[in-house]
Parts: structure tokens; C-alpha cells; sequence
């Protein structure tokens, strides 16, 4: 409800009082609402100054004038990036500067009304890695228990920041921690489920997932589709560039615009619940030759499509442009809603619209079963499914591939 349409029906002051109090009440319900049968719109949180190397060379006013930013799009909730090794350079210590800087973090976040979703263990963040000295690439990070002590320590003393904060959603396990630290899947699940364990035990409260990239969905990758689907709430990472579907067409065509619409499906079909909540946890074209009225054009077809589809959560990738003065993969400077210099791109606008249309609304999920899995995992295997789940004709794979 809008607060003047309210006020202007209420004749005494202080029954305006009370009804402006009453809308408000309702308003952050809804907004810090865990709800996953109501649509929700985040963003990948990018700081526009440094980068996420900022969390070493603190300033608070850029970070505030950024969140201002990201409210204004109408976004509810962040995904934030704690940097592995600049939480915990050592086995048995948590840097009490980076938590005091974390705390600050949720609580700017909290005066605009934006919920956290807080990746731990990255690890890898778009194309560069960043592992603690006590730890490497191996998979020592899923079997050596004096490093799983070592993460154990971190889980808490995040948690123990967190408990402070109403507009959390939960913890993230990691970026793509998948894409850093590899090993068989029963090792993997097994390691899943006891630091999974540990954040219940620790938030009970809150969501806790892993998202993964979409490797583990498509093939057989550090974790099992079948355990990943036995948690509340399944994440995928949609990208047409990262995922090969350019292969099967254009940005605008089928594989790339209905990526997500159809991920859903694919993991609904690995937990046979045609109901199971699916969350967008990372989405974008990476197309870097897509203008930007072209990566709006994506972005509300890509969207609308996945709506349709039942998924309940979306949170972009990302927020701000990066600054070309870092060295990245071309790819990843220009991906954001707003520009470095905080101009609101076409797709900024997009997922404006998009968010004032769908957010709190109800998630209508698809009629009728579950399909049946891939029978074979193997990423053309998948891609061969999802191509059938999209309508996809076997003379315009051909004539694409």
C-alpha cells in the first residue's frame, strides 16, 4: 500500500499514526521474509570502488553511497563476498578487523532495507583465486581436518557477527567452490552436509545453500545433483556464455533466454518435486558484445521466463561495472546495473521494472510431474535434455552447433 493513499483515508492523526506504523510493520516483514513461495530481487554485490579488494583498504562512504544505489533499483537483498583469505590468514585466527568491517557491512545494509546472503569460502571470484596460506587448491579443503577445523573456526565467528543482524538470509558455502577446490562427490557431499550442519546449528533461522556453478547440474562435479537437490533450497548459476548454450543459438533465442526456466526444470527433475523452490543465485548473458539495451532485452525475457517456470529467488550478477584499472577477463567490466561511476544502465532499468512488477508477489509454479533426469551425465547429454525441455528441434541444433 502506498503510505499518502493510506493517509489521505484516514481522517484523524492519530489513526495516521497507527496505519503508517502498520504499513511499515508490513513492509519490513515482507521484506526480510524467508518466504520462498514469494518472488524475491537481489544482486551480487560488486563495490564500485576497489572492488572486493576494499575489504583491505576500508571506506565507508563509497559503500554507503553504493547501497543507495542498489535500494534505489529496488533490490531486497545482497550476496556479499568474504574473501577467504583476508577473514582468516592463519589457521587458528579470524581477523577481528575484517569482522568489525563485515558488521558495519550488514548494518549499512539494514538502514536500506537490504537483507545478506554471505559467501564463506571464496575462493574463486570471477576468474581469480584467493586460498589462505594453510590452505591450496587441493582437495585437503574437503579431507584435512585440521583445515576443516580451520573453516569450522570461520563458520562460527561469522555467525557470531551475523546473530547480531535481523536482515540476514543465510549463508552461501562459497562462490562456485566447486570451480576452486575439487574432489570425488561422495567426499564432497559428505563435507557439504557437516558445514551445512554447522550453519543451522549456529543460524537456525536462516537459509543456508551452496552455490555451486552449473557444472554439478550438468555432469558429475564435486558434488551430486541428488544432494544438492535435498537441501530447502536448490541455487543455480545461469550464464549462456559460461554454460555453452551460444552453441545452440543467439542471445535471444531459446537456449540463452530460457537458460534459467529451463535449469529449473533439469533440477526439479533430479528432486522429482515438480514444487521444489529454485533460486536464481547468480544470472547474467556475459556477452560482452550484448549493449546494453540488448542485456535488458535478456534480462526481462530471461526473467519473465523463469517466472513462468516457478523460480522464486533472483539475484543478479552484478552490481557495478568493474574498474578497468584491474586486470580481469574482458567479460567481467562491464556486467553490472549501474556503471562504475554509478550511471543506471538499460538492464538497470530492466531489473527496476522487473522488481516493482514481481517482488512479493506469489511464485505460480508449473502444472504437472516432474520430467524424467538426463540418463546420462555428461554436459551434452544435459544440453541434449534441456534443448528437448525447451522445444528446441533437432534441425535447429544442427544448424547452431
Amino acid at each position: 500500500m502506498d503510505r499518502r493513499d493510506f493517509l489521505a483515508g484516514v481522517g484523524a492523526a492519530s489513526l495516521a499514526v497507527r496505519g503508517a506504523s502498520r504499513v511499515l510493520a508490513e513492509a519490513t516483514a515482507t521484506q526480510h521474509s524467508l518466504d520462498t513461495a514469494r518472488h524475491r530481487f537481489g544482486v551480487n554485490y560488486t563495490p564500485s570502488r576497489n572492488w572486493w579488494f576494499c575489504w583491505n583498504d576500508w571506506q565507508p562512504n563509497p559503500i554507503r553511497r553504493d547501497l543507495d544505489a542498489i535500494a534505489a533499483l529496488g533490490a531486497d537483498h545482497l550476496r556479499l563476498m568474504l574473501i577467504w583469505p583476508y577473514f582468516q590468514p592463519n589457521l587458528n585466527w579470524v581477523s577481528p578487523a575484517h569482522l568489525e568491517r563485515f558488521d558495519q557491512l550488514l548494518g549499512w545494509m539494514a538502514e536500506r532495507r537490504l537483507d545478506a546472503v554471505v559467501t564463506v569460502f571464496t575462493g574463486q571470484l570471477s576468474g581469480w583465486y584467493f586460498v589462505p596460506p594453510f590452505q591450496d587448491r587441493s582437495d585437503k579443503f574437503f579431507r584435512d581436518a585440521r583445515v576443516v577445523a580451520a573453516e569450522e573456526l570461520y563458520v562460527r565467528s561469522l555467525a557470531a557477527v551475523m546473530r547480531r543482524h535481523s536482515n540476514i538470509i543465510g549463508f552461501d558455502l562459497g562462490n562456485e567452490i566447486n570451480t576452486c577446490w575439487q574432489c570425488d562427490t561422495t567426499t564432497g557431499d559428505a563435507w557439504m552436509r557437516r558445514i551445512l550442519a554447522l550453519m543451522r546449528a549456529e543460524l537456525p533461522a536462516a537459509i543456508h545453500v551452496n552455490g555451486v556453478d552449473h557444472k554439478p547440474w550438468f555432469a558429475e562435479d564435486t558434488f551430486s545433483a541428488q544432494a544438492l537437490v535435498r537441501e530447502p533450497l536448490p541455487v543455480m548459476h545461469c550464464y549462456p556464455f559460461w554454460t555453452g548454450a551460444m552453441k545452440y543459438g543467439g542471445a535471444m533465442d531459446a537456449p540463452s533466454v530460457r537458460l534459467m526456466a529451463g535449469m529449473a526444470a533439469l533440477i526439479r527433475a533430479f528432486a522429482a518435486d515438480p514444487r521444489k523452490p529454485v533460486w536464481a543465485g547468480e544470472f547474467n548473458t556475459c556477452i560482452e558484445q550484448l549493449p546494453e539495451q540488448g542485456q535488458a532485452e535478456w534480462l526481462e525475457r530471461a526473467v519473465t521466463a523463469a517466472i513462468e517456470q516457478g523460480v522464486c529467488w533472483f539475484t543478479y550478477w552484478d552490481t557495478h561495472d568493474v574498474d578497468r584499472k584491474f586486470a580481469f577477463h574482458p567479460v567481467e567490466y562491464s556486467l553490472g546495473l549501474l556503471t562504475n561511476d554509478g550511471r543506471v544502465k538499460e538492464q538497470g532499468r530492466a531489473f527496476q521494472r522487473l522488481a516493482a512488477a514481481y517482488a512479493g508477489k506469489p511464485v505460480t509454479l508449473p502444472k504437472g510431474p516432474a520430467a524424467e533426469p538426463p540418463r546420462v551425465r555428461t554436459e551434452e547429454a544435459t544440453w541434449r535434455w534441456l534443448l528437448d525441455w525447451m522445444g528446441v528441434r533437432a534441425a535447429e541444433r544442427d544448424e547452431c552447433s
